[in-house]
């Protein structure tokens, strides 16, 4: 299949403009930290700043005394101090120093620090672990007392196909390798923010909020507290970033604003500094990989064992889903006959992990791709070829066993490969003997599960409503966070309706106005939400034809001009019937005959002629998941509708005197199934390129004992606009049907890869290996003095 374009469709396939673009672009936007309300107050969080403490005491007597003081909660002071999932609104025992111990609400934020500095807390310190091997230790500390050897054991998953022993026994080479990857903060410009506001007739609690996912954090404000859901509203607002960031952190300072919103009776507004943010957003999970793969001469692998462990934190909700899907993708986009590996989290008393774009993939295609290169150089065998001869085909079996099919995988390696003249560069950056800077090119091999597949329900709904002028509204539960999902799901009802894009409208979520569809993670919503939306809008098409059939809405000139039509065999001498229902279409705005093309109705025309006969003009649609079924001591089983498919070859300059990694040139090529917007797609994959280039080169939250390094971008380094490398994209469309309209996920897949091929590169250009991510200038150099 060629890249992009080779299928026709109306509304999608276009570099349509973003509906959210002129606003945020003009600056006039409006972001949670924007709003105001009359009375509204200051929320705060006093932060215990241990790594693991018990709370012997606290005093709060003189930040209450504080003139414009209105409230000062802690643990004692709320129906529920402990969520569904572990973390704390308020905590009464300190496993990390992001936990908070009380909060305030204050006329000023000026006078909210004053409270939160005179608020007394008695701490007695208590055993802590930082390590995974620490926390492993026989009588280690536990930190939650229901995971005594602190192995998250919701998050423990194998993958057992085929028999591993005569797997390794078939192998003429062996190797085995270790990898590690670091914690990475999510650097999101707009931090956190939330208003939440009581309504006084009915006490109903709406939040505004930066909220990625609104359904799950409106969970969080009920449980805190402890109303019925409906009692709760979450009005998401316009997000400066998310990638998977504000799902847990949003979700406590949304429920700690309502808590004081509803101690004080007015209006509270909290909005994290930059340094809080650091202490409770998620971070990506820092991994530590062990693999051992065996292969034939021929290059065929034959079996992969592996232990793939991560620090979960202090907290955690999304360890057991993020391994699950770690699980499957645990042995690569490869086809190997024996496969075991074993996934599971560890609790520290650290900073939590959590969602983070890629979820698991980054840090595993880190280790995976480099393993495949060392075995590769191991065989002797060019990597290329190497990859080739083992790449997942149509009809083969994954790691799960689950047969793909529509895999263009071999073909996106070899048109990438070409482009870049990847093979003769690097041999020719095998001997630079005598430069300091070196070149380097390397190339990284992903495949991801489109939607939740396995780990979660994938289900959704969408509405779509006509209005009398002919313009129409959608909605969705899933959530606009910045990758483009107002647009293409406009494009999706355009298509299915056939209207113009810029008759449409997708307002935003507001879990008053439409049904929660699930979580807006796991690069879902285009390709497997927006299902809904279309089925939703193919549904509408066909009322609104009836509508016309039914309206009598074509002129009767037009009709009696067409002799022909008058002799159809339904005896339509006066109009057209219900029999010619198939011949109506709605086509750029128009309603139209499709054989008698000068029969042509504006849809304002049936538009505005159906509301006042009273014709339904809106459709609700669901469409369930697909089953899928894993046996779950095996891992073995479907576990994903369908897979999509990328290769990122990068090309870097390292100077081998300071062990400076300048990434150069990135070309990053992805079966996409289906281009909805090939702008938007361009940017997922740009902003993809450079995020990778960060957690590769660059990113790293360091802990020490507990405490972290970095609170803020002045000692937080990533990849700025002057940093990008030269970016080369190529979208691949295949046959696959299964998502929308065609469409796979993307907006992660943009960044899983692009680590692991800057590692490969570096070791193309200096010789040795960098196991331990990111590249940066002690592990360069590091590596290049134990070669």
């Amino acid at each position: 299949m060629p890249l992009y374009g080779s299928k026709k469709f109306n509304a999608i396939n276009k570099h349509t403009p973003r509906l959210d673009g002129y606003a945020k672009a003009q600056g006039k936007a409006n972001y949670a930290a924007d709003l105001s309300l009359p009375h509204m107050l200051y929320g705060g969080m006093l932060r215990s700043g241990y790594a693991s403490a018990k709370i012997v005491s606290i005093n709060k007597e003189k930040a209450e005394a504080i003139k414009g003081v209105h409230a000062v909660l802690t643990h004692l002071d709320i129906p529920k101090i402990k969520t569904w999932s572990n973390y704390m609104y308020i905590t009464d025992q300190v496993r990390y120093i992001g936990d908070v111990v009380a909060i305030v609400a204050a006329e000023s934020k000026e006078l909210v620090d004053e409270a939160l500095a005179a608020i007394e807390v008695e701490y007695e310190e208590l055993p802590a672990v930082y390590t995974v091997e620490e926390a492993l230790q026989e009588g280690a500390h536990s930190v939650h007392e229901h995971y005594p050897n602190n192995v998250f054991t919701d998050s423990e998953y194998d993958v057992i196909k085929g028999d591993i022993e005569s797997g390794f026994e078939e192998a003429d080479v062996i190797i085995e390798r270790e990898y590690e990857t670091q914690y990475v903060e999510h650097s999101y410009i707009e931090p956190e923010a939330c208003l939440a506001v009581e309504d006084a007739n009915d006490g109903e609690m709406t939040v505004y909020a930066s909220a990625q996912s609104p359904f799950f954090t409106r969970r969080y404000i009920a449980d805190a507290l402890q109303v019925p859901i409906k009692d709760v509203r979450l009005v998401q607002q316009t997000i400066g970033g998310t990638f998977g960031g504000k799902e847990e952190a949003i979700g406590l300072i949304s429920a700690r604003a309502a808590l004081l919103a509803k101690a004080t009776k007015r209006p509270v507004k909290i909005v994290m500094t930059r340094q809080e943010s650091f202490y409770e957003s998620a971070k990506r999970h820092p991994f530590k990989f062990n693999y051992k793969i065996g292969a034939k001469k021929t290059g065929e692998i034959t079996a992969i064992d592996g232990k793939l462990v991560c620090n979960s934190g202090a907290y955690n909700n999304q360890t057991q889903f993020m391994n699950w899907r770690a699980s499957v993708h645990s042995a690569g986009p490869y086809v190997i006959p024996n496969v075991k590996t074993k996934t599971y989290g560890v609790f520290t008393n650290n900073i939590h992990s959590g969602a983070f774009r890629g979820y698991s993939s980054p840090q595993l295609i880190f280790a995976q791709e480099q393993l495949m290169d060392e075995l590769a150089d191991e065989l002797g065998i060019d990597p290329v070829e190497f990859r080739l001869i083992n790449c997942l085909k149509d009809g083969t079996l994954t790691a799960t066993s689950q047969e793909v099919n529509n895999v263009i995988l071999d073909e996106i390696i070899e048109y990438s490969t070409k482009q870049t003249d990847y093979s003769r560069k690097r041999n020719e950056y095998k001997s630079q003997e005598g430069k300091v800077i070196k070149k380097g090119i390397g190339m990284a091999l992903a495949y991801r599960g489109c939607g939740f597949g396995a780990e979660s329900v994938d289900s959704s709904g969408s509405m779509i409503i006509a209005n009398e002028d002919g313009t129409v509204m959608i909605n969705s539960g899933l959530a606009e966070n910045g990758q483009g999902l107002k647009t293409a799901f406009a494009q999706v009802a355009a298509e299915g309706l056939g209207v113009p894009v810029d008759r449409i409208r997708f307002h935003g979520s507001d879990t008053h106005m439409t049904t929660d569809s699930g979580m807006t993670v796991a690069s879902r919503s285009t390709a497997i939400g927006a299902r809904s939306m279309r089925t939703a809008a193919e549904k509408l098409k066909q009322v609104m034809i009836k509508n016309a059939i039914e309206l009598s809405i074509f002129p009767t000139d037009s009709l009696n001009s067409i002799k022909e039509l008058r002799a159809t065999p339904h005896g339509s001498v006066k109009g057209i019937t219900m029999a010619d229902i198939d011949q109506i279409d709605i086509v750029d705005g128009y309603v139209v005959h499709k054989v008698y093309s000068q029969i042509r109705v504006p849809f304002e025309d049936l538009c505005v002629s159906s509301l006042w006969a009273g014709k339904q003009m809106a459709v609700y649609d669901w469409v369930e998941a697909e089953k899928l079924v894993q046996d779950h001591h095996t891992g073995q089983g479907k576990a994903f509708p369908n897979y999509s498919y990328g290769c990122v070859i990068a090309e870097v300059e390292v100077d081998t005197e300071t062990g400076y990694v300048d990434v150069v040139e990135v070309t990053s090529s992805h079966d996409v199934g289906t281009v909805i917007n090939p702008s938007l797609a361009a940017g997922q994959i740009y902003g993809g390129i450079v995020m990778g280039q960060g957690f590769g080169v660059l990113e790293e939250v360091e802990t020490h004992k507990g405490q972290i390094r970095q609170h803020n971008f002045d000692n937080y380094l990533m990849p700025t606009s002057v940093d990008r490398p030269k970016m080369n994209i190529n979208l691949f469309e295949c046959d696959d049907d299964t998502g929308t309209y065609g469409a796979k996920s993307l907006g992660e897949p943009a960044t899983e890869a692009v680590a692991a091929a800057i590692a490969n590169a570096v070791a193309n250009a200096t010789g040795s290996r960098v196991r331990q991510n990111p590249a940066d200038l002690e592990k360069v150099l590091l590596g290049r003095k134990l070669r």
